[in-house]
């Protein structure tokens, strides 16, 4: 594939792809074995994938470079690394690569599209005598005004080198900084779709390359899903016309990993800190629901609702590790597809029943600003709820990049 250089790595595709792009320091954490550095396999009733590494930085690194060379996005890497200056991390700084994962609680089939974690999932076809394996790449989504859709779609048609043809809207957003977008633009450096697109079936929204490469892992898009050109040259190459696209805001993952349940957060996508309280609410029926099969597991509160309250964006264990015989064996893929696809717009897809909450979860409390970690019971609104948040609304009417 050639040699490339980001900022002072100079490295081969293959190397990051066989996880030995540059020196660092591989924990292994997961019970997933990697066939290469983005690709996983798994089974049913393991829901974890990928692994913890770290990196010892160098004096010309920012963790926006590190993010691209290890296949994660800038907020990834930025939350993983809480202290770290993502400009100035300074040499010889232990940079954590967040490349461990749960996977949403989607159809694993096709193409699964977190916008909360900003990351995309690819669950390849597999006969039943070959092992299941999970593709995932980091993604830049709509930002507050310009929301990714939410639903489930498909790939209706790829192109190389695609032209774009800028919509009204977007022409006169950029007018009013005074930057007039011409008709379209065709293949090359200014095009800001890069060289391969995936055509969604809502019309207007896109799965593309960037020539913006360092805004991976961010909120920054008109509603389309950017990848980083490397990438999405790999998933181009991986997809076939058809495939099923699932989109879901999922801020909140929780499964499981080799008996322990492991909690994964994001901010919450538009919402500042002032909604803590609800914050906790959304998370508890995501933990309660995969509990299910294990109404009496003690489940570690207080570690959830620190996790919530200042995410880190990494699974982190909130309950002990269950005996092999105490646990339920998963034959087949438990989530439920979400709602049927529309062509024409792309709905909210249901969240999955929760169980009713128990003694330990308190009952719902007026909203406040702030929560403290020794009450988690208090902290929790509305955990009478049974079922999880919808999922939140999208402008899928509007035509996107």
């Amino acid at each position: 594939m050639g040699q490339r250089q980001v900022e002072g790595h100079r490295f081969h595709m293959s190397t990051r792809r066989a996880g030995l792009a540059l020196c660092f320091l591989a924990i292994s954490t997961g019970v997933t074995s990697p066939a290469s550095a983005n690709q996983y396999t798994f089974v049913w009733g393991e829901d974890v994938i990928g692994r913890t590494s770290h990196v010892i930085a160098r004096q010309a690194d920012t963790l926006s470079d590190l993010a691209r060379a290890h296949g994660v996005g800038y907020e990834e890497i930025v939350m993983a690394n809480r202290g770290v200056d993502p400009w100035l991390p300074r040499e010889g700084t232990k940079v954590t690569i967040p490349d461990r994962h749960v996977l949403p609680n989607a159809p694993r089939n096709g193409i699964v599209l977190n916008v909360a974690e900003l990351r995309l999932y690819y669950f390849p076809r597999a006969s039943s005598d070959e092992a299941r394996t999970v593709v995932t790449y980091p993604i830049s989504v709509g930002r507050v005004d310009w929301r990714t859709p939410l639903g489930t779609t498909s790939i209706v048609r790829k192109q190389t080198d695609p032209v774009w043809t800028p919509p009204a809207s977007i022409k006169r957003e950029h007018a009013l900084d005074g930057d007039i977008l011409p008709d379209s633009i065709g293949p090359g450096d200014e095009n800001p779709l890069g060289r391969h697109a995936l055509y969604l079936g809502v019309s207007g929204y896109l799965i593309h390359g960037t020539n913006k490469p360092y805004g991976i892992g961010m909120r920054v898009t008109h509603g389309c899903i950017r990848l980083y050109p490397e990438d999405v040259e790999l998933l181009f190459q991986q997809v076939p016309v058809g495939t099923a696209v699932h989109l879901v805001d999922q801020p909140y993952k929780a499964g499981w990993s080799d008996g322990v349940l492991y909690l994964e957060a994001y901010p919450p996508f538009g919402e500042n800190r002032d909604g803590a309280v609800n914050h906790l609410a959304e998370m508890v029926p995501v933990v309660m629901e995969a509990t299910r099969a294990y109404p009496d597991y003690p489940i570690d509160w207080r570690r959830a609702e620190a996790e919530v309250l200042d995410p880190t964006g990494m699974p982190v264990a909130i309950g002990p590790r269950l005996p092999p015989e105490q646990r339920v064996r998963q034959a087949e893929e438990p989530q439920p597809q979400p709602t049927l696809k529309s062509e024409a717009r792309v709905k909210g897809a249901p969240a999955r029943p929760s169980r009713k909450a128990p003694a330990t979860v308190g009952k719902a409390q007026p909203r406040k600003a702030a929560v403290t970690a020794a009450t988690p019971a208090k902290a929790v609104a509305q955990t009478a709820k049974k079922e999880t948040p919808p999922q939140r609304g999208s402008q899928a009417n509007r035509s996107a990049r």
